[in-house]
């Protein structure tokens, strides 16, 4: 069963929303019987690389909200206890606010790998609890590389258009499926998950899912792969 995840890595609701998710799938007992596919969903496609407030996350929201400085540093202070809660570290005071457009390559290169689950980590760390420069192309090779991607895959990443394309078409793919914000789930094309829903909820809906799925599917089972010879006498392993 086909399980597709909508985030985006500068959003805290889509770490703490990934938490969940996996806390969720831990308990599920045919969970190798999931297909997880991550998406790019930008939330801000216009946000400079170098925004006003930069290294000041409270006094970026405060001015993008219009809200007072003191009300900003409350609502991070909320959202770090949802992440604490989650098993996350978020460190706002020294997040560098910036486009996500970058990151989005990384994860689209890194999913043709094979990687895509290992991008959205890697990166989702490496903002909200390290504090990395998520528009620095030396910052993205290093943590490129260290997912498994190569230096030469990293320069593709982000400068074959191909993959802002890609990026691109995720978000409107989502917007077509009523996505109004991250994170967003779809189930089998047939349920959605808005917003970072408690593990406990998500499981439920896995669940529901799943008992339908394989209404739908009654041939398919999950094989565990070994050496095999083929008709022929094709053998491999």
């Amino acid at each position: 069963m086909k399980i597709e995840i909508w985030s985006d890595v500068i959003c805290p609701f889509c770490y703490i929303g990934k938490r969940n998710f996996e806390a969720a799938l831990e308990k599920f007992p045919d969970r190798d019987n999931m297909e997880v596919e991550w998406k790019s969903f930008q939330l801000d496609p216009v946000m400079s690389e170098v925004p006003q407030y930069q290294e000041n996350m409270y006094q970026f929201v405060a001015a993008r909200k219009g809200i007072s400085y003191e009300r900003s540093v409350a609502m991070h202070g909320q959202v770090g206890i949802m992440a604490k809660n989650a098993g996350l570290q978020y460190n706002f005071d020294k997040m560098l606010v910036t486009n996500s457009l970058k990151a989005h390559r990384i994860i689209q290169m890194a999913k043709t790998k094979g990687l895509g689950e290992k991008a959205e980590e890697r990166l989702f760390y490496a903002y909200f609890t390290e504090g990395k420069n998520l528009s620095d192309d030396a910052v993205l090779t290093e943590l490129g590389i260290s997912i498994g991607l190569t230096a030469t895959e990293v320069k593709e990443a982000l400068t074959n258009p191909v993959f802002q394309h890609q990026v691109e078409a995720d978000g409107a793919e989502a917007s077509r499926l009523g996505a109004k914000g991250v994170p967003f789930f779809v189930i089998d094309r047939k349920y959605a998950i808005a917003g970072a829903q408690p593990g406990t909820e998500i499981l439920k809906v896995l669940q529901t899912a799943y008992t339908e799925w394989k209404k739908d599917n009654p041939g398919l089972i999950h094989v565990r792969r070994g050496d095999t010879c083929a008709p022929g006498n094709d053998c491999t392993n």
